[in-house]
């Protein structure tokens, strides 16, 4: 299947941001969570400015590669495969329907833990610690998500 140069442009470009991003996440998760994410270490957050800008750094990759992902690179892909682009859910169940996903349930199961890290950061040191663990435990299958789309892009030559 042959696609216009404009849409091989935007895959080109979006592959290369979405590498960047998943190399910046990996390194950051394995950086943060050496030990556990408690609420006692999350409590530690006033105090310690280091750890402070390590959790921030980890929301904004984990969010910024679930966008970039979800928002961006998805769309533009099931368009390149003859789809028509909708509501984010809906191109979620395209997607894991043409197998490019695990699961569009799951998809959403992280993208409401991401706005739960961000909308929880201040409030409870509880919840706070229990999403960025959780997180942390999706960050493979994220990646692996990621890959799994940059792979169909290889396999077509629209790299």
């Amino acid at each position: 299947m042959t696609i216009d140069p404009k849409t091989a442009l935007r895959l080109q470009f979006l592959a290369r941001v979405v590498r960047k991003e998943c190399r910046h996440l990996a390194g950051t998760d394995q950086r943060l969570f050496v030990d556990p994410f408690t609420p006692e270490r999350a409590a530690r957050l006033e105090t310690d400015a280091d750890l402070a800008e390590r959790v921030e750094a980890f929301v904004g990759r984990f969010g910024r590669l679930q966008d970039t992902l979800g928002d961006k690179l998805l769309p533009v892909l099931l368009a390149a495969l003859g789809e028509t682009p909708a509501a984010a859910i809906d191109n979620l169940d395209r997607a894991e329907r043409l197998g490019l996903i695990p699961s569009a349930d799951e998809w959403m199961t992280v993208r409401k833990l991401r706005n739960q890290m961000v909308h929880e950061y201040v409030e409870d040191m509880a919840v706070l610690a229990s999403a960025l663990q959780t997180a942390h435990a999706f960050v493979p299958m994220r990646i692996g998500a990621a890959n799994k789309l940059l792979a169909e892009i290889g396999r077509r030559n629209w790299e």
